[in-house]
C-alpha cells in the first residue's frame, strides 16, 4: 500500500468515521452499516487500484437477512455495499451528479488541495457529503 493511500485511510479514520459512528453506523474500515426499522444502511470506501483516489458506495437493505444467488446467506452485520446489484455512488461535490464527471474523491490532484493537509481536507469533503448520503439512506 502507498504511503499516501495510507495516509488518506488514517484520515478517513480520523475525522469521517467518528462522524458515522455518531450516526450509529458499525463495522469497520472500509465497511460499514447501520440497522435500523428494519432497513440497513451500507458504506463502503473502495480504493482507486492505479492509487490517488477513492470512491464511497451505498447502498440499502430491507429484509432480515441477505441471499446471494448461489444461496449462500450473509447475516447484516456483515453485509457490504458491495454485496447488493444496486448502489449509489456518492461524488467529491453536486456539481458531478449533475454533469456526470468523474466521482473519484482524488487526492492525487495537488491543485485542489495544495495546501494544508490534503488527506484532511478531503475527509472534511466526505462529511461534508453525509446529508446527500442520509437523503439515499431515506429514499429508499
Amino acid at each position: 500500500m502507498s504511503e499516501e493511500r495510507t495516509k488518506m485511510i488514517e484520515s478517513l479514520k480520523e475525522i469521517v468515521i467518528p462522524e458515522l459512528r455518531n450516526l450509529n453506523f458499525k463495522g469497520s474500515f472500509p465497511h460499514f452499516r447501520r440497522t435500523e426499522n428494519g432497513k440497513t444502511n451500507l458504506l463502503t470506501f473502495q480504493f482507486d487500484r492505479n492509487g490517488g483516489g477513492f470512491i464511497i458506495e451505498l447502498a440499502n437493505w430491507n429484509q432480515t437477512e441477505f441471499k446471494t444467488h448461489w444461496g449462500k446467506i450473509i447475516p447484516l452485520n456483515k453485509l457490504t455495499a458491495h454485496d447488493l446489484d444496486k448502489r449509489q455512488r456518492i461524488y467529491p461535490n453536486s456539481l458531478n451528479e449533475q454533469n456526470g464527471t468523474d466521482s473519484w474523491f482524488r487526492y492525487d490532484q495537488n491543485k485542489i488541495l495544495s495546501f494544508g493537509n490534503k488527506f484532511d481536507k478531503l475527509s472534511k469533503k466526505v462529511v461534508d457529503r453525509i446529508p446527500t448520503m442520509e437523503n439515499y439512506w431515506n429514499e429508499i
